[in-house]
């Protein structure tokens, strides 16, 4: 029932390790890029208006992967809300072979919400198609899925993953082989009944190990009915139902865990969705942004002594331009506009714009949604999952946003899917910045499979799946299937991929900072944001006509800051804590 264009998928690039200089960089990949300029605008340059392209942007290859791309007939919804919000997807290194594995987040059908949906754990293999292995890894857990957070935990070398539910949550650590094990209860995190939805690890307290927030929506009520004014059922909404409480997980050491929620002063109430950890604030702490739907959204900001405060209000971050909250559900952190300040992009309901909050100075944030040219896209949408990200390699952040009602409507020319869902599916956005932080909306010409289609998306990941130096994506629906779309935009530039890591680990939050080309770049090591989902912690730079790099800053988690050296383009390197020139 569904389109599905598939071509076939470039074979994965061997990943090869060797030393760096003496910056204590290590280059993990090279290969080549397609000359600078590929694709320019009719004014000369990288930026500007839209022409058609022979090649599209993404090309969706979920097929040709080896992965299901229909689901069969689809049953009707009963209009239990959880059956309409989830769930996410990761893409992650589980094995530790140097390649992006896909864990693919799974909800029951409708009407079998107590029979397990397990997850899905997906290993490339080196010809580029992927192979279940959810049952020899031991990880699928068979709860009620919604996000998901990939981390070492216990500074050991491979990443562990939390599993967040409607119901009990879980928690995988990694066995280092190739397997995981149920840690859930000896981690500390015990076995906590509640709707869990976005959750992130982060160094809270800068002690060197990764704890845990933990954004929870509602106390749903199967036995709540809601009807519109025609009597007829609907969805309810989150004002339907109490809403909670965010959890924060401490850390102890060794990846065991204690709730420091109400010692830490995480204690205002909200239908908690989206989750993003970073230094908003610039004092060198990673603070919590927090998406709420139908509520404000919250921005926890870190004391430096344990405590957080909740500051959105202040800070311009928590209500829109006319001071009213939105319903919002997916959250972006990025520099659109090139300041080298931190900016914030949430997706809300239909009959409200998505919000870009740009960092400000004096202030924290503005709302400068009318500037940035999306409202008269995105007004009648329902934007769950999203991310900044440089499609073309032009030095710039555009934006990839996933849509879905929660709510009927009129059914969508390019919905295929069953009667019953065809008034929720809506396509997807891919939006092209100009370098200043104002976006263009790609039709399908120009945007290719990401946004020919209308269906039910969610989660949406993204990372370099196929090695060749830029961001592929990943979107994930509340019946499925997961898609995989890889980027074959033309390309304006040259490009870096950056891993920090501290220890063993990847330093989940570090800010990363490259001059090339005369300018300055500012892009996050974060695996959480978007919606539900896990991304690639690398900080991926495209660096348009700089043939070379200057030099490399990295604010470290711990507020370490360090320099490397700067040198060849379109590569992989890695940095470590403690081997570059301190700042």
């Amino acid at each position: 029932m569904r389109r599905c264009l598939a071509l076939p998928i470039a074979a994965s690039l061997l990943f090869a390790c060797g030393e760096g200089g003496a910056s204590g960089g290590r280059d993990l990949v090279a290969s080549g890029s397609e000359p600078v300029g590929a694709r320019a605008s009719e004014n000369g340059k990288a930026h500007g208006s839209l022409p058609p392209t022979a090649t599209p942007a993404f090309t969706d290859i979920t097929l040709a992967a080896g992965l299901p791309s229909d689901v069969g007939v689809l049953p009707d919804g009963t209009f239990a809300l959880t059956e309409i919000m989830g769930p996410g997807v990761a893409l992650l290194d589980y094995d530790g072979d140097g390649d992006l594995d896909v864990l693919e987040r799974r909800c029951p059908l409708p009407g079998k919400a107590r029979e397990p949906a397990p997850d899905r754990l997906w290993q490339r293999q080196p010809d580029g198609r992927y192979v279940d292995v959810s049952a020899a890894a031991k990880l699928a857990d068979p709860g009620y899925g919604m996000g998901v957070a990939v981390g070492d935990v216990d500074d050991d070398g491979d990443v562990d993953v939390y599993c967040a539910n409607y119901g009990r949550d879980a928690f995988y650590r990694n066995n280092g082989d190739g397997t995981f094990v149920d840690d859930t209860a000896a981690a500390g995190f015990g076995a906590a009944d509640s709707w869990t939805c976005a959750v992130a690890f982060f160094d809270a307290d800068r002690d060197g190990d990764l704890d845990l927030f933990a954004s929870h929506y509602v106390q749903f009520q199967e036995s709540v009915v809601c009807r519109r004014q025609d009597s007829a059922r609907e969805y309810c909404g989150p004002l339907s139902f109490t809403p909670t409480v965010d959890t924060l997980w401490r850390n102890q050491g060794g990846g065991r865990f204690v709730d420091d929620s109400a010692r830490s002063g995480i204690d205002a109430r909200g239908a908690g969705l989206g989750v993003a950890c970073a230094d908003f604030t610039g004092d060198g702490w990673p603070d919590v942004y927090v998406a709420n739907d139908a509520g404000a959204n919250h921005l926890w900001v870190n004391r430096g002594d344990g405590t957080f405060l909740e500051d959105g209000l202040e800070r311009g971050a928590a209500v829109n331009r006319f001071g009213k909250p939105e319903g919002s559900m997916g959250v972006g952190v990025g520099d659109v506009d090139g300041d080298l300040l931190l900016d914030l992009f949430v997706t809300n309901i239909e009959e409200e714009n998505n919000t870009l909050y740009a960092g400000d100075a004096a202030h924290g944030f503005l709302d400068v949604t009318p500037r940035a040219g999306m409202t008269r896209h995105d007004l009648g949408f329902t934007g769950f999952g999203c991310a900044f990200l440089d499609v073309e390699l032009d030095g710039d952040l555009d934006l990839a946003v996933v849509n879905g009602r929660v709510r009927r409507s009129a059914v969508h020319p390019l919905a295929r899917l069953a009667p019953f869902w065809n008034p929720f599916a809506e396509p997807n956005f891919l939006f092209f910045n100009d370098g200043k932080g104002a976006f263009t909306r790609a039709e399908v010409e120009r945007g290719g499979d990401f946004v020919a289609r209308a269906e039910i998306t969610r989660g949406l990941a993204i990372g370099d799946l196929d090695g060749d130096g830029d961001l592929d994506l990943a979107t994930s629906q509340p019946l499925g299937p997961l898609r995989l779309y890889r980027n074959d935009a033309p390309r304006a530039g040259h490009w870096l991929l950056v891993r920090a890591r501290t220890g063993k680990r990847d330093a989940l939050g570090a800010d990363v900072r490259v001059t090339a080309g005369g300018r300055t770049l500012r892009r996050l090591c974060l695996a959480a944001f978007s919606y539900v989902s896990s991304s690639d912690p690398r900080a991926h730079f495209g660096l348009g006509d700089a043939t070379s790099c200057d030099s490399i800053e990295v604010l470290w988690p711990s507020g370490r800051r360090e320099r490397f050296a700067g040198g060849a383009v379109d590569r992989a390197i890695e940095l470590v804590e403690g081997e570059g020139a301190a700042q």
